[in-house]
């Protein structure tokens, strides 16, 4: 007979194994019995609680971004303008999320996105959210038009940064993905042009 409150815990196991067996593959190239065995639980009960390996997937990456949005909403609380750009910047690139086994499940995301309609849903959602957070937070600094494209590049290297961190070897250098995106902020702060 199963144990009252036990699904909770082991759908999170499932999920944290499926982050760090896509992290050890660098890629979804991982098979739910190896995921099952990770969480210490069987193939059976893996396949009970989500389905297809595209459901646990699935699930895991909607748990990493709910994880994003719950720093984000933390970093950002009582901040404005150029305080607020900062801390969504950095909390992008924060030890929890800038971390070998997330940023392989962000390149497989990406990829998968293209193919799956419920992921490419999913990364639309996450898209929106950081271009509306980073709009919000640019327009009292700069003209409407500018802070959307600011907002964007921001965006672009936030994104472009975990995928070129995804393809090198070693640890993930945190403080330059910082300084990168923060000396665009800095440039499109001080041109402020239409370009």
């Amino acid at each position: 007979m199963p144990r009252i409150g036990m699904e909770p815990l082991r759908r999170r196991a499932l999920i944290d194994a499926a982050i760090d067996a896509i992290g050890a593959h660098g890629s979804l190239d991982v098979t739910m019995s190896e995921i099952a065995r990770r969480a210490g639980v069987s193939p059976a009960l893996a396949h009970h609680y989500f389905g297809a390996k595209e459901d646990l997937f699935f699930s895991t990456m909607r748990h990493i971004l709910t994880e994003l949005g719950d720093d984000m909403r933390e970093a950002i609380q009582e901040k404005s303008g150029l305080e607020r750009v900062r801390a969504i910047i950095a909390v992008n690139f924060s030890p929890k999320q800038f971390r070998p086994e997330i940023i392989a499940a962000w390149l497989a995301f990406y990829v998968e996105a293209q193919r799956t309609a419920s992921l490419r849903r999913l990364l639309s959602i996450y898209a929106r959210r950081l271009h509306s957070n980073l709009v919000f937070a640019l327009r009292p600094l700069l003209p409407a038009k500018e802070a959307e494209r600011t907002a964007e590049g921001i965006a672009a290297l936030i994104d472009g940064l975990y995928i070129r961190r995804a393809l090198k070897d070693g640890p993930p250098d945190a403080a330059s993905a910082t300084s990168l995106v923060e000396n665009y902020l800095t440039l499109r702060l001080g041109r402020r042009c239409d370009a």
